[in-house]
Parts: C-alpha cells; structure tokens; sequence
C-alpha cells in the first residue's frame, strides 16, 4: 500500500514539475496565473488544458498548452511539420470570432518547451466526456468521470455545431476538415465550441456562389497530429481526395452517432490501411443495417442517416441541419433564445423572462445553474430588466445548495440590494425574504439584506411600506435580536407615527394599523421589559384616534398582558396600562362591539391586579402579625426573668445596647466617639468580673452615670444643641418592672399606666410623644432619636418600706425643649405630694392607660410602626380621646383630643 502512494506521490509531483517547466519561460505567464490541469483536447488531445486568471483583471481563463516533450520521438523534419499544423490551427482559431466558435482571450505563444494560448474558460471536450481520457491528469478529475450528458445538453450541443459548421460554410467558405469530438469543446457553461482548425481548408473562389476546396491527398507516412481524424472523414476525402462543405456534414453525422453511442463512431479504420478500410466502409454504408443508428434518437435517426451517405449531393447543409423538428424542443430553444439575447430589445427581453419560470422547473440543474444563470445575472447592469430577471434568478436559488448560492449567486445579487428603482425590486425581495434569510451568510444580512427592509419600511411608497410590514412577522425569527431591537422596531414605531396629508389620510392609517399588527406578530421575538419599556409607552405617542387603530393598540396590550413570556407588572397596570386603556374605551367613534373588547380586557387586568395585589398584601398582614406576636411575648419572657434583682452587668449590658444605637442614630464629634469608646471599653471589663465585687457595683454606678451624662450631651445634639442642665444622678431602676406592682410612699401598688404585663423596653427602638418646640414637629409624636430611659428604676428596699424617692426632676429636662420651658410634670395631673416627681407619677393609681399615653414620652419596642398593639393610634384611634375632666394641653404641645379625633375621621373617612 505504502508503495502504491509513493508512486501515485512521484506521479502527480513529476507532471507538476513537468507542467511548471513547460509553462514557466512561456510569454503566456507574464500575463496569466496558470492553475490546475484540468482536461485534454485538440488534435490527437495533444492540447494540456489547465485553469488560469489573468493577473490584471482576475478574469478566468483556460490555458491550452503543448508541451514539445510530446514529440521528442520524432525526427526532426515530422517535429516541424507537428509544431506548424498546431499553430495553423490556433492562428485560424484567432482569426475568427463567432459564438460557436473557442474564443481566443491571448493568442499562441511559443517557448522553447512549449506552445501556449488563452481561450474563455473550458470545462472539458466532448471526448473527454465520452469517455477518452487520454492526456489527462492522473486521477482522472472526478467532475469528468462522472459528466453525463443530458438530452437537452444532447440536443442543444448538436444544434450549436451544426449553427457553426454553417457558419463556417457560408459566412467564412471554409471547411473545417477534421470535426470530431476531439475539437469539440465544453465551455464552463456547458456550450459546445469548435476549435482544431489544423486542417482547414479555405475556398479558392471566395467570391463565388459555389466554393472550390482543394484537398491534399491522405499521407499515411506523416505522423498521426499531421492528419486528420480518419474515423471522422467522409469517404470522398480518402477515395477520390476531394472534400467540400458536405464533408463536414458527414463528420456531424458520425459525432451524432459517438454521442447517442457511448464516444463510437459508425466505424473502426485500420489506420495502416486506411484505404482498404474506407472502401469496405463504403459498401457498408450503402447498405446500412438499422441496427448501427438503432441508439439514435427516433426523430433525427432519419437525418442522421441522410448526413451518413456516400453522396454528399444527398447530406442536408448546416442550415437545413438547424431547422430539423429535433432541435425544436423547449430547453433548446430557450437555450438557444438566451444565446441571441443580446439582439433583442427590451419588450422582447421582458416578454421572455415573464415565461421563463414555468421553463426553468423542466431542465436540469446543471443546465439552468451553469447555462441560464449566467445569462440572467448578465442582466442585473440593465436596472429596467431587473424587477423581469430577478423572479428567476430567486427561483434558480431555491435549487442552489447554500454552497451553490454563495458562490454563484450572492455576488452578483450584492448591488442589486441597494437598488432603489425600480419600486418592484423591493417588493420581490420582500416576497423571498425568507430564502434570502435562510441562505444568505450572516455578514451579508448585516450589510446587504437588513438595509434593504429597512428602505422598504421608510419608502415613500405607501403598498411597499404596507407589504414591508405584511412580510416582516414571516421572517422575524430570522432577524437577529440587535438588529430588531436597535434597527427595525424604531423604523416601524416611525412609520406608525408619520404624519401624513389629508388626501394620505386613509392610507396613513392603514400603515398605522399595518405597523401595530406588525408589532403584536414580532411581540413574542422581544424581550419582556423592552416591550414595557419602549413598546407600551409608544402606544401613548400614537394620535390617531380611528377604531382600526384603537383596536390594534388594544391588540398589543392584550397580546402582552397575556404572553407567558412578556405579562404586564400589576404597577404599571395601575398606573400606565389600565389609565390609557380606560381613556380609550370611551372613545366616541368606537362602536358597541369595539367597546365591548375593550372592557373584556380591561376587566382581565383589573382581575389579575387585585389578585395580585391581595395575595401580597395577605401575606404582607400575615408577616405583621407574626411580628407583633413575637414583639408581645418578648417583654413577658424578659419580666420572667428580672424578678430577682437585676445584676450590674446586666445594667452594663443594656446600657451599652441603648448606646451603641444611639451611636447609631445621631452624629458624634471625634471627642464623644472617643469618650464613649473608652466607657464601652471599661462596660466590658466590668462584664468580664465573675462575680462582680463590690467595687464593680460602685464602677457601674459610676459608669451609669457617666453614660448618662453622655445621653444628656447627645440628647442636646439631636434637640438643635440646646443646653440643658445636667440630670442629678440617683439610684438606678430595673430594666423592667418587675411584675409586682411597683410600692412607693403612697401606700397601694399602682399599675405601670399601660398594661401589666408590658414595660419599658431597652434598646433604643422606643418612640416618644412630648410637646412640640421650636426645633420640634407638632402633632402626634414620630419616631426620633430621644433614647429610653426605661432601664432607670428604682433600687428596693426592703419588702414593706421604701427610702425617700429620688429627685426624679432632672429627667423633665431630657423630654422638654428649653424653649418654652415647661416642666413634664405640668403635662399631666399634678401628683399627690409627696410624690417622687413627674417621672413617679406616670405610675399614678388616678391616671388611665389613655391619659398617660398623651402626657408621657413613650418608648414602645417591638412594633414596625414604632407602637404596640395598644399605643399605636393608627390601630385603636380611640386611644387620642380623653377624659373631658382632663386639662387641655398647652398650644404647643399635642392638639386636643377633640381636634385629634377630627383629624383620624378625615384620614380614615
């Protein structure tokens, strides 16, 4: 196996060098780029055909070449002879210009290794096709080896040889003398071309009606490429050394044969005795068998029979040839109508392309690719052909392979997609925008394909931008998101806004309503809060007011309210969505059954909001409730626990809670931040001490009241810096009451002026309530910076006495501002005498629970609102009424209860 490679290796790198050194010192290199060997032909296929571009203009060609090592076998004179009829050949072919002739693009070159020339780009001769690879690369090109012909390539080829033989014959008065599939060539685009002319022959009366050919007589010593193709030769050119037009019809007649018969001709010639085998050939063809033109089509077998005869009187010309019913078929003769394109004017252009589709579905791929496309694409320099060719050229390129499209098509389609006129160009695009989607490469949408959609939706015509925007949901999952969301919806949020003259109005509207069903059929495409953002607010924007219109807005609010995808916020419902669409449904030129669609709507969201909304706020009172419960239970289990005397760490503890979110709530100079880090510093030292000594009870006192006089400073701060006299320290109370009544002087035991089972909690999450000031709100008491000092309690005695109350008074000084200057103990009923001050006697037996609430600064945990169950107004509003024996409160302090009720009514109603 490894041997077979190396040799297959050492085979395709010595035809390479072989090809490099034959083609490298030709003149024909300066000019072209030669490419690959790509097939075989001429005389003998002695001609290497290979692929080429001309290096100025990238144009592709092919290039012929003979390379002299070919001959090197040959004495010198029969080298002479080869080279002069190779050249005779290509020189002749230079010379003439006809459409069934090779086309010459750089005439023959000679070098020193070999001989070279350009010609149009070449597929492959008909030989090659039939089956004779000689002279070809090694292995054979699968493209080749796999070619079949087809019956309209058939026909269509025969019909262009017979077109140029007559050329030949009339217009030229030459013979050509050696038609054979050898010299027949394929272009790339499938038509077959002459070329060989090596052994032409040229009339001596030019000038005359009836041409005279002299022919040479048949020289079997000469080397094969200095003769003609004897299988193809009429029998009079052997026998009697004469030829004349009718000679060529012969060799059609035997290359009809090789077609329909695999590459044969009628028959096989001895060479070494040519003469002996065109004398049998000539008994043979007198009476011929039916059998030998039996693979023949029926409807030319005749013909052909006739181009076989001995007589060449009886052979029909080349233009009788092209007349025949045979060539009559619907493929050839659009085959051949494309061919003369170029002599047709524009009505008789566009009078053939209206036909064309329904030609196009009968012929071959290969055909309509390689033959019709590139005469349609031709077209597109022409733009008044355009909007005719275009349809065709779109129905070739649902055939095409993606590959196919982009290679054949896209690049002559490219500037069509700018053109602007004629108007029908955008409409057709428009109407396979989806192939144009599908096929087209994503750079190419970008820049080629989106632009032109983009013109339709802003062109003047009023049908393109209505068809534009009919079209555009058809291909919307085609289109990039970017490209939609940045591109197209501005352009069709545009074209719904435009303003147009009254005599446009009606059709303006129908652009509006076009542009609104165009956008609720591309909703599902968008993203949610694009559409809530840019879409629903562009609604608003819109100032028609026609019914078509109305119920296209309502079309996209309720294609978006109900999309699983997109949905519409309960918030904007309220106040965006459900507003609009209420000011719209009262619209006078709405009729009942467009009213009716809307309320449908209108109650869906109207349903879903207060679903919505309910659920949140059941869970919401759900959540509040849970809250209070735990903030009730809280201050119970903390009196539990303080029944025995609180110790001085726990004092330490709640004061340093109360501090740390004071620090929290007010600012502080350096200074203060300092001082009450070191009494923080020192609270946790004395935390540390298990069991406290008694010299830690003496530093607590001192630390409480230190951070006491802190509070005061502080207090200060918040209340505008008013300097307020210092409070007097006394003994310490318990963080909460105990739950025993609290025993004073008086006598009986007094409820704490609440409930029994609350207290004052620590903390600093309290509110209070105290007279309104200069630097105070007035009114009903908000939450303020004011610290809890319910952790102050009494220290007591033993059970059944208590020592003298402290002087409680310092404490009106921390809850009343100094302007005005009234004590707290003037906001509520004086207290017997004897009492312990205005601080005591909030724990009155003659106060209720409600009075105290409006004369004494409260601090109530636990609540969100700042307030328990009890003491929040908003929950018991009967709480701001008073006993009518009550003294009114000052006009700077909280308003009357009288006034307070008034308010509540108007605020609940």
């Amino acid at each position: 196996m490894e041997s077979m490679l190396n040799k297959l290796k050492n085979t395709v790198t010595k035809v390479t060098a072989d090809v490099t050194s034959a083609v490298m010192g030709n003149p024909v290199t300066r000019e072209f780029e030669v490419g690959k060997h790509i097939a075989s032909g001429g005389p003998g296929l002695c001609w290497r055909i290979y692929n080429g571009t001309k290096k100025s203009t990238k144009q592709e060609v092919a290039v012929f070449v003979f390379d002299k090592k070919m001959i090197d076998k040959y004495q010198k004179f029969d080298k002479d002879q080869i080279i002069d009829s190779l050249k005779k050949g290509v020189q002749q072919l230079t010379r003439l210009r006809h459409p069934r002739l090779l086309t010459v693009q750089h005439p023959l070159e000679e070098s020193r290794d070999c001989l070279a020339f350009c010609t149009e780009p070449v597929f492959a001769s008909l030989s090659n096709v039939l089956g004779q690879w000689d002279n070809l690369p090694s292995p054979v090109p699968k493209d080749i080896k796999e070619y079949k012909l087809y019956d309209v390539e058939t026909k269509y080829g025969l019909l262009q040889i017979s077109e140029g033989l007559s050329f030949l014959h009339s217009g030229v008065k030459m013979v050509h003398g050696n038609l054979c599939p050898e010299n027949i060539i394929l272009n790339k685009s499938g038509a077959w071309k002459i070329m060989g002319f090596d052994f032409s022959i040229s009339s001596t009366n030019p000038s005359d009606a009836e041409p005279k050919y002299t022919c040479k007589e048949w020289e079997p010593n000469l080397p094969p490429l200095c003769l003609p193709n004897p299988e193809y030769l009429a029998p009079e050119y052997i026998l009697s050394v004469s030829c004349e037009s009718a000679s060529d019809m012969y060799s059609l007649g035997v290359v009809m044969h090789a077609v329909f018969n695999e590459g044969k001709p009628v028959f096989q010639v001895n060479k070494h005795d040519i003469f002996k085998s065109f004398s049998r050939q000539l008994d043979q063809l007198s009476s011929m068998s039916p059998t030998v033109l039996g693979k023949i089509p029926e409807e030319v077998r005749e013909h052909a029979k006739m181009l076989l005869s001995v007589t060449p009187n009886v052979r029909p010309d080349a233009d009788q040839i092209t007349k025949i019913p045979f060539f009559d078929d619907v493929g050839a003769v659009t085959l051949q109508y494309f061919d003369s394109l170029f002599q047709r004017d524009n009505l008789q252009k566009s009078q053939f392309y209206k036909g064309l589709p329904k030609v196009l579905p009968k012929l071959p791929k290969r055909v309509v690719v390689y033959r019709i496309l590139p005469a349609l694409t031709s077209e597109f320099v022409n733009p008044d052909m355009v909007p005719f060719v275009l349809p065709n050229v779109l129905l070739i390129a649902e055939e095409c392979t993606k590959e196919e499209y982009v290679r054949l098509i896209m690049p002559d389609l490219s500037p069509v997609f700018k053109l602007q006129e004629p108007v029908q160009i955008l409409l057709i695009f428009l109407q396979k925008m989806d192939l144009l989607l599908t096929k087209t490469p994503p750079e190419d949408i970008k820049n080629s394909v989106l632009p032109m959609v983009y013109r339709a939706v802003e062109a003047p015509s009023i049908q393109i931008q209505e068809l534009c925007l009919n079209i555009i949901p058809s291909f919307a999952n085609l289109i990039d998101y970017p490209s939609m969301k940045n591109s197209l919806i501005p352009r069709i949020k545009s074209a719904c806004l435009q303003t147009s003259s009254l005599a446009a109005v009606c059709c303006s509207s129908n652009v509006r309503v076009n542009s609104l069903v165009c956008l609720g059929k591309i909703l599902e495409y968008l993203d949610k809060w694009f559409v809530i953002d840019e879409i629903l607010p562009f609604l608003q924007q819109i100032p028609s007011r026609e019914p078509a219109v109305l119920m296209g807005i309502l079309g996209i609010y309720k294609c978006t309210f109900s999309h699983k995808k997109l949905g519409i916020p309960k918030e904007h419902l309220a106040t965006k969505s459900l507003p609009h669409l209420v000011s719209l449904s009262i619209d006078n030129n709405l009729n009942l059954n467009q009213f009716n669609s809307f309320m449908v709507v209108i109650r869906e969201m109207l349903n879903r909001m207060e679903a919505e909304h309910k659920t949140k706020l059941e869970q919401l009172h759900a959540m509040q409730e849970q809250q209070r419960s735990l903030n009730i239970s809280n201050p119970l289990n903390q009196s539990e626990e303080i029944k025995s005397p609180p110790s001085s760490g726990n004092q330490v503890r709640g004061w340093e809670a109360a501090l740390t979110d004071w620090n929290k709530k007010v600012s502080l100079t350096l200074e203060e931040k300092q001082r009450l880090a070191k009494e923080q510093e020192q609270a946790a030292k004395l935390r540390s001490q298990q069991p406290l000594a008694p010299q830690a009870v003496k530093a607590t006192k001192d630390l409480t009241s230190s951070l006491f006089n802190s509070m005061t400073a502080i207090d200060n701060l918040s209340l505008g810096n008013t300097v307020r006299p210092a409070p007097v320290p006394g003994p310490t109370m318990p963080a909460f009451p105990s739950a025993t009544p609290v025993v004073g002087s008086m006598g009986p035991p007094v409820p704490n002026g609440f409930n029994p089972t609350l207290g004052f909690q620590t903390g600093g999450m309290g509110m209070g309530m105290r007279p309104s000031g200069p630097n105070l709100y007035s009114g009903m008491a908000a939450t303020t910076s004011t610290p809890n000092f319910g952790a102050l309690a009494h220290n007591q005695g033993p059970t059944g006495s208590m020592s003298k109350a402290p002087d409680m008074s310092a404490l009106d000084n921390l809850f009343t501002p100094s302007k005005p200057k009234v004590p707290l103990n003037q906001m509520g009923p004086k207290a017997p005498p004897g009492n312990g001050g205005p601080w005591l006697s909030q724990f009155g037996a003659t106060q209720s629970p409600q009075t105290q609430m409006q004369n004494l600064p409260v601090g109530m945990g636990g609540a969100s609102s700042g307030f328990g169950m009890q003491a929040n107004p908003f929950f018991s509003p009967q709480n701001f009424s008073q006993p009518a024996a009550a003294p009114a409160m000052n006009q700077a302090g909280v308003k009357h209860s009288a006034s307070a009720n008034n308010d509540l009514k108007d605020l609940f109603g």
